[in-house]
């Protein structure tokens, strides 16, 4: 079996997995693999099976194989490959009209010019924060495989690279490194082989896990005799993408011990607050759980450019009809005159008849009418893409301070179709939160502290000057910030129950402490909420010090209490609260209880009806402002009563047969009558301006998913305080099924809620999608009975996203208003991204910042990265980046929007310009017997594209905005038309086409009616060929000319320079062109001597072009006025608003703050795993040195 280095991305460098199509047999062969199979210190046997090494490639590009390979890419444009094909054409001197370096030049330049931009966006990547520093891929991947690894080889530990880890090696990793490879746990510095891992590169979390070595190993610890010793077999599932599964089997000494997800630490993960560990290698490089998660690389092409194959497609078969057509003249015309003036037109020796002749002409035709698609356009359009790049990196409101940090358009193909989203799939963590966890507000018996006062008692905004003072404290966190001095002095009063309160939070958690350096504690928090709470009761005096798996030790107001640590009561999802059982210094049982509020409010004690009532009303007030809130309780224990509990305590923690359920009527029976403290309320720190965003781009018709790695609730909470989801919503559908019939069934039932019709066999869609036999098909839109919302879970999802139910949860999910998809895998993220790619054929976009973001980035259409507290994976992955969610609105609605414009108004003009230039050659033949003689001046023909008509499109297509970034901001409705694409599509481009071809017919015949039988004011002849061709040529340009200002809306001084000085330079170089030293110098080139002199001179010349331009111009004139008027869209309406605001300004709206109130939702432990309290209690989680008392 040959395995593959495929083109894969580094999670922690770099992120761009490009899959060469030269692997595929052997990528074929990896997929075979149905079992691993290795032997720990034997490389030799694990040799057989030829699995792959860890090196990574993350450059698309080699020195041997760019050329083939980029321009494989760049003759997959039709126009490329049509213009090679004509440059064939045109070196037969038989058919040939023009020279062969009229297209082999062109097509040249185009060509190298994309090259050079490809070789450098593979080459050179920018890093954002370090505007001088550009890092090149292929140094990227050779710094990460020389990374250094401790490798165990004969018995010593040996430094080595990366690249050169093999399955079944036995590495070392210490604190603070990330994991070299996917590996099996074997030993470590902390007690019973525990490890703490960080996973924000996997799923997104910042909390710590904890893995523990497999039994078999752990006493082996760092003791490289046995290590080196060890010999055993695993045998395990293949390299697959399920980050949160692995089973296998160690087979050691004759037993065989089975391992599960729990013992592998995979790679991207960051060993944390562990000295040291060893593992097993068993996955390396791209097999990998990191690897197998990362989407692969698709060339990314816009909607346009699609559409431009198309179109050319269309054209070249436009232009094989009227060859045809004209060929069938030609031979006509020979068959009846020219053969009888051939004594004038002699034919050539290789013509042997008229349909011999007419074989000719055809392809004489096919090289003259070629323009109909000039290359040109693809320069152009490179240059447009480029310009508009350039507005990104350049805006200063999407330039991010406090980083020093630009946005930057890390692409420049893909600018149009930022106009052009429907769907944007967000990451949570780091995207829309700061990931930061804050202790914002709370009530401590009925009374609300939080808010910042002055001298007078006035409510104040919070301000630097009202920041809390806690220099008292010694060991109080300088970063923490509070800024209502009331709560200091209730607590230096002695309040007993605000004292209670915050020995409640300084007790009942599972933090672990470490003090590295003296008076320095470190949190390890399993949630973020756990670490903010803890850190809160901390600076208000109530500091946790330390704990044993007896004891915790609390420094209180200053002097050190040891608690006896009688029982944890641990967190479940059912149960939404947690318990500590603690004996005092002064031998007082106590409980402390903290939980989500609807589940302490139904446990309190009759006693505390009248403060419970205030305090859920101000709950509602901390849930409004979108605050994660919990409840805080305690009661006071009897100790007979203790002691009988903690019998049946221990009976149901021995109980093998539903131990949980058991544990849990346990653990009822003594969190009952509590006695209420108050509430905490915690920020989730919203990144500034998200929701205020996320309102604005739902105007805007944009649909916002959330799919994240973390729990249900956290997710849910802030999809509430970002405005996804609404307390007025008609409802909120939970899909949390754990088989593929339940979550079939839910999501029919939802749907049935939305559109009950929808499931019934005559509903019109229904009956659309059973006429669609081809998967996948596009699904049409549905429109739902009210405002709804969906969140599902990664288990649920799995089964959702099978090829028999994949469309009933698109369907149930795209007539949602918000979804959320919770604990999802990277693979599933861009699973979903694909699921909508596939059915709605509309724009996506992802947004994420961690490299468990990498995947769905890679999928959607356009991928945007956040440089954010996860690192720059995400950003080395996208096509755009920038600081912070808020600027998404700036970058779609204000640079999106205008891209989209211009590359539609460019498009639209550019196929009519070149249809109406070259459509006269087709009225032309008609009267030189379908020669395939050329109307204009070959000079004409060379620059016409090049010089003339070049720089005014290129000027409306870089400046053009039909309104400034205040109204698009305002009026996000005017993003709609890119969403439908109803500014450029198959109708724009017949309407062009039917325009190009009735100017070309006014501008062939009315100079030709203009010069035919015309005389001078001498007397003189002008019925030449030459003053015909000057006059078609002239009328052309000024046309074009004033085309090109009619659809100008926002006029610059460069707009100016574009438009009148390209006229201005037309005439220049036509008067030179026609001199008398060019032509007389070179006669067989420069031929048209004296024809502009003598010519423009003339009143019926200029009466031509008035004339000409004034035909030309009417249609389209009358066009832009009706269409509004009859046939109205949407954005028309708004304009016509913002025109009305212009000359009747309103006075700004008054904004009054309207509260909701809805369901409290609690953010207790959200990433909190359940049965780390027993770990406590067993001393599983401690260091050795944590057991000494202080």
């Amino acid at each position: 079996m040959k395995y593959v280095k495929a083109f894969i991305s580094e999670i922690l460098w770099d992120c761009s997995w490009f899959c060469s199509a030269m692997y595929e047999r052997e990528n074929e062969q990896r997929q075979n693999e149905e079992e691993r199979i290795l032997q720990a210190n034997n490389r030799r046997f694990n040799s057989l099976f030829e699995y792959p090494d860890n090196s990574i490639k993350t450059s698309k590009y080699s020195f041997f194989n760019f050329l083939p390979v980029n321009l494989f890419e760049q003759f997959q444009r039709l126009a490329n490959a049509y213009f090679l094909i004509l440059l064939f054409l045109q070196l037969i001197p038989q058919i040939s009209s023009l020279a062969w370096y009229t297209t082999v030049i062109p097509l040249i330049v185009v060509l190298s010019i994309t090259g050079v931009k490809d070789a450098i966006d593979d080459v050179v990547k920018w890093l954002p924060g370090l505007p001088s520093l550009h890092l090149k891929r292929h140094q990227s991947d050779q710094q990460v495989n020389n990374r250094s690894v401790l490798i165990l080889v004969n018995g010593r530990i040996e430094e080595n690279k990366w690249r050169n880890v093999q399955v079944g090696d036995i590495i070392k990793l210490e604190n603070d490194h990330p994991v070299t490879a996917d590996v099996l746990l074997l030993s470590s510095s902390e007690p019973y082989g525990l490890t703490y891992i960080e996973t924000a590169d996997l799923d997104g979390e910042t909390n710590l896990k904890v893995k523990q070595a497999v039994s078999a190993t752990s006493d082996m610890e760092d003791n490289l005799e046995l290590l080196s010793a060890f010999n055993g077999e695993v045998r395990c599932e293949p390299p697959n993408n399920k980050l949160d599964r692995f089973s296998g089997t160690l087979s050691y000494l004759g037993d065989t011990y089975f391992l599960d997800y729990e013992r592998l630490l995979l790679r991207g993960c960051i060993i944390r607050n562990t000295d040291w560990c060893y593992g097993l290698v068993v996955y390396t490089g791209p097999d990998t759980k990191l690897m197998q998660n990362s989407g692969r690389s698709t060339f990314k092409r816009t909607h346009i450019d699609h559409l431009m194959n198309v179109l050319v497609l269309w054209i070249f078969m436009l232009l094989g009809g009227m060859c045809f057509l004209l060929s069938i003249g030609h031979g006509i015309w020979e068959s009846n005159r020219g053969y009888h003036f051939q004594a004038f037109l002699p034919w050539e020796r290789y013509i042997t008849s008229s349909a011999a002749s007419s074989a000719l002409a055809f392809w004489s035709y096919f090289i003259v009418l070629n323009t109909m698609v000039p290359i040109s356009l693809y320069v152009s359009v490179e240059i447009i893409r480029l310009g508009n790049s350039y507005y990104i990196n350049w805006d200063r409101k999407m330039f991010y301070a406090p980083k020093n940090t630009p946005a930057q358009a890390r692409t420049t193909t893909l600018n149009e179709e930022l106009g052009q989203v429907e769907y944007v799939f967000s990451d949570k963590t780091g995207t829309l939160t700061e990931n930061v966890m804050i202790f914002n507000k709370c009530s401590i018996n009925g009374k609300t502290y939080g808010y910042s006062y002055d001298e007078n008692g006035q409510c104040v905004p919070k301000s630097p000057s009202n920041k809390v003072d806690f220099s008292y404290n010694h060991l109080a966190d300088p970063k923490f910030s509070f800024y209502d001095k009331t709560l200091v002095e209730a607590v230096k009063s002695e309040d007993p129950l605000v004292y209670l309160f915050f020995l409640c939070l300084s007790l009942c958690h599972t933090v672990m402490s470490e003090e590295k350096v003296e008076g320095e504690l470190v949190y390890q928090a399993q949630s973020p909420d756990e670490g903010a709470l803890v850190t809160a009761s901390r600076n208000f005096g109530f500091v946790f010090h330390s704990r044993t798996p007896e004891t915790i030790t609390v420094i209180e107001m200053g002097r050190v209490r040891v608690y006896r640590l009688l029982a944890i009561l641990d967190f479940s999802n059912e149960r939404k609260r947690m318990s500590v059982i603690v004996q005092t210094p002064e031998d007082r049982v106590m409980l402390f209880c903290k939980g989500a509020d609807t589940i302490i409010y139904e446990l309190l004690h009759p006693s505390c009806a009248a403060l419970s009532d205030v305090t859920m009303d101000q709950l509602d007030d901390f849930a409004s402002e979108g605050l994660r809130t919990l409840m805080v309780a305690y009661r006071e224990l009897d100790k007979a009563f203790f002691q009988t509990w903690i019998k049946k305590h221990g009976e149901a923690w021995l109980t093998l047969e539903n131990r949980e359920k058991k544990l849990a009527l346990v653990y009822e029976e003594i969190e009952r009558d509590l006695v209420l403290l108050g509430a905490t309320a915690i920020e989730d720190k919203l990144q500034s301006g998200v929701p205020e965003t996320i309102v604005t781009l739902n105007k805007a018709k944009i649909k916002i998913w959330v799919l994240t790695g973390d729990k249900q609730e956290t997710a849910v909470n802030i999809a509430y305080s970002c405005r996804i989801f609404k307390d007025e919503m008609d409802a909120v559908f939970m899909v949390e099924g754990t088989d593929r019939e339940t979550v079939l069934e839910e999501l029919r039932t939802a749907r049935k809620k939305m559109k009950p019709e929808s499931l019934l066999e005559s509903d019109p869609i229904n009956i659309y999608l059973a006429r669609k036999s081809k998967m996948p098909f596009k699904a049409v839109d549905e429109v739902p009975n009210g405002s709804y919302g969906l969140v599902i879970s990664g288990c649920s999802l799995a089964y959702a996203l099978e090829s028999n139910t994949e469309f009933e949860l698109l369907r149930t999910a795209c007539m949602c208003k918000g979804v959320v998809c919770c604990r999802m895998t990277p693979l599933q993220k861009a699973q979903v991204v694909d699921l909508v790619k596939r059915y709605k054929k509309v724009v996506t976009l992802a947004i994420g910042d961690g490299a468990n973001d990498i995947g769905m980035i890679k999928a959607a259409h356009i991928g945007v990265g956040i440089s954010g507290q996860e690192g720059m994976q995400a950003t080395l992955s996208s096509d755009f980046s920038f600081c912070q969610f808020r600027y998404l609105q700036r970058l779609l609605l204000v640079h999106g929007r205008w891209s989209y414009n211009r590359m539609c108004k460019f498009l639209s003009y550019f196929f009519y310009k070149n249809f109406a230039f070259t459509l006269v050659h087709f009225w032309y033949a008609f009267f030189n017997g379908f020669s395939a003689q050329t109307v204009y001046d070959i000079w004409f023909i060379t620059f016409y594209n090049l010089i003339y008509t070049s720089l005014p499109i290129l000027g409306l297509s870089l400046f053009e905005k039909d309104v400034n970034e205040t109204w698009s901001l305002c009026y996000p409705e005017l993003y709609e038309p890119g969403q439908h694409n109803l500014y450029f599509n198959k109708k724009e481009f017949i309407k062009c086409l039917l325009h190009g071809i009735y100017s070309s017919f006014v501008l062939f015949f009315v100079p030709m009616g203009t010069v035919f039988n015309s005389e001078r004011s001498d007397g003189k002849d002008i019925s030449d060929f030459q003053s015909f061709s000057l006059l078609v040529q002239t009328t052309l340009i000024w046309v074009m000319t004033m085309q090109i200002a009619l659809s100008t809306t926002y006029w610059t001084m460069i707009n100016h320079a574009f438009t009148w000085g390209s006229l201005g330079l037309y005439f220049c170089i036509l008067f030179l062109l026609c001199s008398d030293g060019l032509c007389l110098m070179f006669p067989s080139v420069f031929n048209f001597l004296g024809v502009a002199r003598n010519g423009l001179n003339q009143p019926q010349m200029w009466l031509c072009l008035v004339l000409s331009s004034v035909l030309c111009l009417i249609p389209l004139m009358g066009y832009n006025f009706l269409k509004p008027i009859l046939w109205p869209i949407n954005v028309d309406k708004v304009l016509n608003r913002i025109h009305f605001c212009l000359k009747h300004p309103l006075p700004p709206p008054v904004q009054i703050k309207v509260k909701h109130p809805g369901l409290r939702r609690s953010a207790y432990a959200f990433s909190h795993k359940q049965g780390f309290g027993a770990l406590i209690t067993s001393g599983k989680t401690l260091k050795s040195r944590a057991f000494t008392r202080r």
